[in-house]
Parts: structure tokens; sequence; C-alpha cells
């Protein structure tokens, strides 16, 4: 195993002290716990707070989205696995601005039942009102008269986005919450690994693939996908990831899409230019427009090289709450 670490059991400590120390004006820990990320930016006090948990090893998921217009607070547990409870209700306690708290994460077992026990134990003992949504966007993890199994990656941005920008315009918990899910609803993601990823503390590949193969529609945390097969060129898996998900959500001439192309960690930028290249010309043939590309690393796993896609239909209410500033240390659309 070849890291740029110091010690495995530190990785997840020394990440945060890095980000702290080089965006302290941005995002601060919450009374020194590294487990726990929040924002620094001076915004409305009179808000839903907006927050979100979930295993490292995914940066920027998690961590990177705390800022202006986005996530009120992040807490992270060891690579790839979920934080405890209680670290949750502390991070939920110190977001809360009294106008209730949207926990918005994705659908993996320790995420969930920790959020929510953490729930519960913010609305018993401090009366702080909560509501969850969970992200399901990736095709591949289960079909979709079973899409409540699926689970949750790079859509999850979009969700943030959204769900950050209903919070800045006022909405009350019910519709910040309301609008998290409508991104959802109209959102799908699938994704292909060519390498496996190796978390510090295992050192070892999580799986193995050929130097000639690749995963089609593997998980984050190198959970199996629908298939191995041969290497395709960057066209046909572009062709491939557009298919598997408009059947999944039909499009059609005249929609308007937002479009992700998210590095898995180990994907240089041209290569994923050349898959959005493709996409783009798939739907510009289909007469489907797209507004607000985002082409980069929004949900890696370590050093996986691969890529996923997501697509999200967009709606009047979608594109306006898209459009709203918000910027992080590690994502920003600001308008000056």
């Amino acid at each position: 195993m070849k890291k740029l670490i110091n010690h495995p059991e530190g990785f997840v400590k020394e990440t945060m002290e890095g980000i702290v120390a080089a965006y302290g004006d941005q995002v601060k820990l919450l009374d020194g716990d590294y487990r726990i990320l929040l924002s620094n930016y001076k915004t409305r006090e009179d808000k839903v707070a907006i927050v979100t948990a979930g295993g490292s090893g995914h940066l920027p998921m998690f961590l990177g989205y705390v800022g202006e217009g986005l996530l009120d607070g992040c807490c992270v547990g060891n690579v790839f696995a979920s934080p405890a409870a209680a670290k949750m209700a502390d991070m939920i306690r110190a977001c809360s601005k009294g106008k209730g708290v949207l926990v918005l994460f994705g659908n993996y077992g320790g995420d969930k039942m920790n959020f929510e026990l953490a729930c519960e134990t913010v609305e018993m003992e401090d009366d702080i009102e909560t509501k969850m949504v969970i992200v399901k966007d990736d095709v591949a993890s289960a079909p979709k008269v079973e899409a409540d199994r699926r689970r949750g990656v790079a859509g999850m941005v979009y969700a943030f986005k959204v769900a950050g920008g209903a919070a800045l315009k006022g909405g009350t918990l019910a519709e910040v919450a309301s609008a998290a899910q409508h991104a959802l609803d109209n959102l799908r993601t699938m994704g292909v690994a060519l390498s496996s990823c190796i978390v510090p503390q295992v050192g070892e590949p999580t799986f193995l693939i050929a130097d000639d193969e690749m995963e089609i529609g593997m998980g984050i945390h190198g959970e199996p996908g629908l298939e191995v097969r041969k290497m395709m060129t960057a066209d046909e898996v572009a062709e491939l990831l557009f298919h598997k998900i408009s059947e999944d959500m039909p499009l059609v001439k005249g929609d308007e899409v937002s479009v992700m192309i998210n590095g898995l960690g180990a994907t240089p930028l041209e290569e994923q230019f050349i898959v959005y290249r493709r996409i783009h010309q798939i739907l510009r043939e289909k007469g489907i427009k797209i507004y607000m590309p985002h082409i980069g690393e929004y949900a890696t796993s370590m050093e996986m090289a691969g890529l996923s896609l997501t697509i999200m239909k967009l709606t009047g209410e979608l594109k306006g709450l898209l459009d709203i500033n918000a910027r992080s240390p590690f994502y920003t659309n600001y308008h000056l």
C-alpha cells in the first residue's frame, strides 16, 4: 500500500485538521471535535438548518458541502463507516437555529440507524424538530420496483444544493424537505469503476479487477455492480450510462437537465470531459437542454478509478434553487 499518510489510525483526524487549517475562515470544528465540521459563514439566523453525515473517504462528499447555501454541518466516521449517533446528535444541536433541522443523507444501514437514534434524542431532550430525507439515486443498486433499496451516491450533491437554496429563501422545514425530495425524485445516477481503492486501515484493495476489465454499476464502497465487462471506450461508457439512466427516468425532447460527471478519485479531468462530450452530444441530438453542468470530483471513493453520471431533470422550482448562490471550500456557483 502506497499512501501519503502518517499512520492509518490518524487518517480521519489529520484530514480534518488539514481542512480546518486551510479553510478556517469558512469552516470550523465543534469544540475541537474532529468528527464534526460546522459552517463558519455568516448567514441568516432564522433559517432551517441542514446537516448530513457519513463515512470518511469520499471527499468532497459530505465534508466538502458545509458552507453558505449548502450544509450547516457534517459529522464523519472512519473510512466507509458511519459516525456514532451521539456525535450526530451533537451536530444537530450545534446547527439548530430554532426553525428545525433537515437531516439529508445516503441510504446506508449504519447512517440510517444512527441518524434515527440521534433525531429521537434531540427531539426528546432538546425539543428540536427534525425531518429526514434519504438519498437513493443509484439505479444500479436495485430495480425500479425496489427503489427504496437503492444506495445514495453523487446525486446527493444536487439535493444539498437544492435544499440549501430553499433554506436560504426562508422555507419552512417541511418546504425545505419537500424541495430536497423533489430534486431526488427527478435525478438518477450510475457509475463504472476501472480499479478498486484501498482503505488505509485495511491496507489492500477492496475488490480485484483485471487491467482489461471494468465494473459496471459498482458502489462507492466497492459494493458489487451489475456486471464486469471488458474495457470500453469513453463514448461506449457514456452511452451505456445514459441508456441505463434514461430507461429508469425517461427524457424527452424539450426537457432541461443538469448533468454531473463525477470522478471517483483517480480519473483525470480530461477523461471526464471526453465522457461529458458524448453525453452532451446525445442530449443535443434528442433536443434536451443542459443547464449548469458539473464536471469534476464531487463524491469519490478514495483512489478508485472510474466515474459516475448523474442527470437531474429540471423543473422551474429546481432550476431556480440550483441557481441560488452557494459556496464552500470545495464547491461554488457564486454569482457576483
